[in-house]
């Protein structure tokens, strides 16, 4: 058939079934083609069975879709098969993609790398980034990856791991091919069982917190003392963009010294220290250049660049002072010359600034050489350097006032009077140069401020930085100063973490502190300090990173991952439904007068209009109160006499039950058009008074009560005044509180609106109650609001016999012999008096059982005693949940579902001659409608009849099934299965 506006979503759909599965099914009802066709002729076929997907020479296979809705859509499709490398080490269903060999933008410090000679080791660990915008949906994806790796197991029968690519793969794809949310989880891994146990611990994590991103990042340069033997190996052997800045280091390097500057890094054999100065500067350089090469390679670049010492040289690099070759060749001469000079001592003093520079002072004034320096200031610590002598001497000092001294593993005084002879060689080794102003904000060493902006870090300056005291502490302050809430350090391991901790600003938030690498210990798992790990660091605090980064120079393909674990909360935002108009009477409606004789007033409720409507629930559904119906025959009475209200013979037969609620907007559905209708035609009372319902999708009306509104309405002609003191004094006070609660339990639950009732005093059979229209009511347009005569009606539930059967049964009003009030209004504040008939009514057929009908009389007054009217015969009934609502539609979702079961494709179309033709069904039908007929009973009356075996079948289906212990709530979903095996 024609899909209109869908024309040619089907299509689309069995094309890409046929691609995806490489099978063409049976075209449907097709047996014999058109013999007026040369089929031999056509370059086409109409599959009779199913057949394969002609291949196409290696060429992607196509597919067209052709589809034409009636009303002009037409729909045009090619689709084209994605192609899938054969080499896939795992089922072809999984892939998405075809192979895509990663290449990444390279930063400007590995430009122009020449190729490597050594190949690339494979990445010993991988980083499967989870996000979600909860935590209670991360822990449902990690769940979800725990299943999606069983299933992956089940297809490698007897093989203890996963292939490596697949786990590449789902890395690459959770990376890649998902969307990043603020609450996240960086998994690193190095095999398939290591990743069950963290996605196993990251399931039962509570994670209430969701990671901010960073606003301002600082890169962290570290200094001497932090390098390690093997440092930044791993890295040359797996990353491509790393080994580039190591290579052209290593070149620098070997014009300067002629001897390999990485065979000392990586601890092979080689001829120099790492920790001699000449080698060490130069390497720390190497590293600190090749890792935030690294960085920027996944999208982390710093806005704030800080050095510590040497490691300044590495920070102006980044932030562009001079290239990486100029910075190495520096780093080199600066490294030889300081080693050159007089052997000296530096020790790291726990002490303030004022009582080091005090002890200093002193020292110096007893020494003839050249004296102590203080060369950094750290924040928890401060350096001091100089001849070996006056260094031990200054310690002995400090240790005897209780100062914790610790001597550094050096034997240069870095920043003191000893250096002073290599400072011409230092300054003049730039003189050839080019110094460009830097592009990124650079804290100095030197003031611990940021460089001004257009100031050069010249040799000049570059002299005095080896000289001078390191101002890190109030380098550390700036970095407030300027908004920094990240520090990644970059350096061999994280030095500068803890003093910037100490140093920073309690008026500032603490920042965030990540180390690129570390050294890991022979006990810890693999991955462990990695670089992978650091990036994992800083995805959960929120970094945007490139995931491309971390498989440069590999071929690698998306896969059918876990999607987002969904929480199916609704989030709709609720538009109360109004009425359409407000002309009328506020509660009736407009009024109009039918050729029959009948007056009938209209309006609309919805469960939002009136506002207070929504606060009535039974068994968690808004329910329309039995005072509604009785202040609308109030309000008529009240308009046909323009005195004294009665209403008699009041009966409530169904309840007005709004739909259930489904979380999003109010709609015309939810609503129902209420009619009150006053007299009949033929021989129906003038005074009878119904009141009906209807919702849009329904067509017949629903009738809810039927009573009396008599022209000539009567009441006590004198006033009677009581004395409302000695009502009280007979009775005991209840907490009202306590009242609702009970209610509650029942299955009503009424909300802040319908709470009326202030004060209440019972016994058994007799209750007092106070009666107020809540607050934020403003002006009340009602003589006679619907909530202080519910109120009314709740003084009844205080008056029954405390502690009976009664007190956990389900109690709704069901009507009364006459209402009445002395004038044509309730006052807004009322004391209503309540005496319960002596026998409690029609009794339940269980001995014991609560009663199926209480009554009771009603006496309501004003606050000073005043009689103001009453109820006669006031009746309540017993109401459960199937009876309330048998009659409502959706009872069949309980009893049916929709099943869609796999049926063989059937070779031709099956003749129906297994039924009977329409003249049978007549003539066997002919016998019992001549009886019918013969009985006088009407087609209206045979579909009246239908409907109530209908509706007294849900009723006993129901029926039995609570018999039998099933217990309902709104809803809950109901598997049939698990309702059979109840």
């Amino acid at each position: 058939g024609h899909l209109e506006s869908a024309a040619g979503i089907a299509g689309l759909i069995k094309a890409v079934l046929v691609m995806q599965r490489g099978v063409i099914p049976k075209h449907l009802h097709f047996n014999d083609p058109n013999p007026s066709l040369d089929w031999n002729e056509l370059p086409l076929q109409v599959t009779s069975s199913m057949m394969e997907l002609p291949a196409r020479d290696g060429r992607p296979r196509l597919a067209g879709v052709n589809s034409f809705g009636i009303s002009g859509t037409n729909a045009h499709i090619v689709v084209e098969e994605y192609p899938t490398a054969e080499t896939a080490p795992y089922a072809r269903h999984r892939v998405v993609g075809s192979g895509q060999t990663v290449t990444v933008s390279p930063p400007a410090a590995s430009v122009d790398a020449p190729q490597p000679e050594q190949a690339y080791r494979e990445r010993e660990t991988r980083l499967l980034p989870l996000s979600a915008k909860t935590g209670p949906a991360l822990r449902d994806l990690a769940g979800r990856y725990l299943s999606w790796l069983d299933e992956q197991a089940a297809e490698f029968p007897g093989e203890d791991e996963l292939p490596e690519p697949l786990l590449s793969d789902t890395a690459w794809t959770a990376g890649v091919g998902r969307s990043h949310f603020d609450c996240r989880a960086g998994l690193v891994f190095a095999s398939a069982g290591q990743l069950r146990e963290r996605l196993a611990a990251l399931a039962e994590t509570d994670l209430a917190a969701t990671s901010r991103a960073a606003e301002k990042i600082a890169f962290a340069y570290t200094g001497q003392g932090s390098q390690w033997a093997g440092m930044g190996r791993d890295l040359y052997e797996r990353e491509p963009v790393a080994r580039a800045v190591f290579d052209r280091c290593e070149r620098v390097f070997l014009e300067e010294r002629g001897t390999s500057l990485l065979d000392v890094m990586f601890g092979r054999t080689g001829e120099g220290q790492l920790g001699d100065t000449a080698w060490e500067q130069p390497a720390l350089y190497t590293l600190e250049c090749a890792l935030t090469a690294l960085w920027s390679s996944i999208g982390v670049r710093p806005d704030v660049v800080l050095g510590h010492s040497v490691g300044e040289i590495a920070a102006a690099q980044a932030a562009g002072v001079f290239g990486l070759e100029d910075g190495m060749r520096f780093a080199c001469t600066r490294g030889t010359l300081l080693s050159e000079t007089e052997t000296g001592a530096m020790a790291a003093v726990f002490a303030s600034p004022a009582q080091v520079a005090s002890a200093v002072e002193a020292v110096n004034a007893e020494s003839a050489d050249p004296g102590v320096n203080i060369s950094a200031d750290n924040g928890l610590h401060q350096v001091v350097s100089g001849p070996v002598a006056d260094v031990e001497a200054l310690s002995a000092r400090l240790e005897s006032e209780g100062v914790r001294v610790r001597r550094l593993n050096t034997t240069r005084a870095f920043h003191s009077a000893l250096v002073e002879p290599a400072l011409d060689a230092l300054q003049a080794s730039l003189d050839r140069v080019t110094i460009q102003p830097a592009d990124v904000t650079v804290v100095s060493n030197l003031t611990g401020q940021a460089v001004e902006d257009g100031q050069l870090l010249d040799g000049a300056y570059w002299r005095r930085h080896a000289r001078e005291p390191v101002a890190f502490a109030r380098g550390a302050r700036t970095l407030a100063d300027l908004g920094v809430d990240l520090i990644l350090e970059i350096g061999p391991r994280s030095v500068l973490a803890p003093m910037a901790a100490s140093a920073w600003p309690e008026r500032a938030p603490a920042p965030a502190v990540l180390a690129s690498i570390r050294p890991a210990s022979a006990d810890e798992p693999p991955g462990t300090g990695s670089f992978a790990e650091a990036v994992a660091e800083a995805y959960q605090a929120g970094l945007p990173v490139r995931f491309e980064g971390l498989f440069a120079g590999e071929t690698r393909r998306r896969i059918s991952v876990p999607g987002y674990a969904f929480q199916h909360e609704r989030y709709w935002l609720r538009t109360p439904k109004r009425r359409r108009s407000a002309e009328g009477h506020p509660l009736l409606g407009l009024q109009r007068e039918s050729a029959s004789g009948e007056i009938t007033y209209e309006t609309e409720l919805f469960p939002s209009d009136p506002e207070w409507l929504n606060d009535h629930r039974v068994f968690e559904r808004v329910i329309a109160p039995g005072a509604l119906y009785g202040t609308m025959a109030a309000a008529l009475s009240f308009a046909r006499t323009g005195g004294q209200v009665a209403v008699e013979d009041m009966q409530l037969h169904n309840a007005l039950v709004f739909p259930e609620e489904d979380g999003g907007d109010a709609s015309e559905a939810a609503g129902r058009k209420v009619q009150l209708v006053l007299g009949g035609s033929g021989d129906e009372s003038p005074d009878l008074v119904r009141i009906l319902s209807k919702a849009p999708n329904e067509a017949e009306w629903t009738l809810h009560i039927e009573c009396r509104v008599p022209s000539g309405a009567t009441a006590p002609g004198a006033v009677q005044r009581v004395d409302l003191e000695g009502l009280k004094s007979a009775l005991s006070p209840v907490d009202a509180a306590t009242l609702y609660r009970a209610r509650a339990a029942t299955g009503i639950d009424l909300g802040p609106s319908f709470r009326t009732l202030g004060n209440v005093w019972a016994r058994p059979g007799e209750a007092l109650g106070e009666v107020s229209l809540p607050d934020g009511f403003g002006r009340n347009p009602l003589d006679i609001h619907p909530l202080v005569l519910d109120g009314c009606f709740q003084v009844v539930a205080a008056a029954r016999i405390q502690g009976s059967a009664e007190d956990e049964a389900t109690y709704l009003p069901f009507g009364w012999e006459r209402l009445w009030l002395t004038t044509g209004s309730l006052p807004e504040r009322v004391i209503c008096h309540v005496r319960m008939s002596a026998s409690p009514g029609e009794s339940n057929a269980e001995a014991g059982g609560p009663a199926e009908v209480l009554s009771g009389e009603l006496r309501v007054y004003d606050t000073d005693g005043v009689l103001v009217g009453g109820l006669d015969g006031y009746t309540v009934k017993r109401a459960t949940r199937a009876a309330l609502f048998s009659a409502l539609e959706g009872v069949n979702d309980l009893l049916y579902e929709v099943a869609w079961r796999e049926q063989p494709l059937v070779p031709a179309i099956i003749a129906a001659d297994f039924l009977p033709n329409p003249a049978t069904v007549a003539h066997g039908f002919m016998p019992l409608a001549d009886y019918l007929e013969e009985e006088g009973v009407t087609r209206a009356n045979r579909t009246a009849l239908l409907s109530d075996l209908e509706r007294w079948s849900r009723t006993r289906a129901l029926w039995a099934l609570e018999t039998l212990g099933w217990q309902r709530s709104a809803g809950e979903a109901v598997e049939s299965e698990d309702l059979r095996q109840q």
